[in-house]
């Protein structure tokens, strides 16, 4: 059998892909959207509705839109929030190792491999 003969050509298996693609390109952006308006303090509740209508009613104008006229202010909080997971990562992470060093300061002290002063010392220097 020829691929002309075909019940579904190559062109519209093609042509299927691409408009899949942008499907699930459409609605990451509309995730994207609906998640940046949610999250913004800086608008009120009535702002927030209107964004989310525009986008139901007129979907791909009414992403476009939000896109086009809050990109900038959606990269800078999207730049932020980043920012302070890493900073939280850090914090967790740098107190969880003041922590061990601590805790292996202390089995030292108890040991008797160091001095209480010795173990002040450590104390300050991991907290610090």
């Amino acid at each position: 059998m020829l691929l002309a003969d075909a019940d579904y050509p190559l062109l519209n298996i093609i042509w299927t892909m691409i408009v899949f693609f942008g499907l699930v390109i459409w609605l990451r952006l509309l995730f994207t959207v609906f998640g940046d308006v949610f999250s913004r303090d800086d608008l009120s509740g009535g702002a927030k509705a209107g964004w989310c209508v525009l986008a139901i009613i007129l979907p791909f104008l009414g992403v476009f839109i939000y896109l086009v006229t809050q990109g900038d202010g959606l990269a800078e909080r999207n730049t932020k929030r980043l920012q302070a997971q890493a900073r939280q990562v850090l914090d967790t992470t740098g107190s969880a190792g003041a922590a061990q060093e601590i805790e292996k300061a202390k089995q030292l002290l108890d040991s008797g491999a160091i001095s209480q002063e010795e173990f002040d010392s450590l104390k300050q220097k991991a907290l610090a």
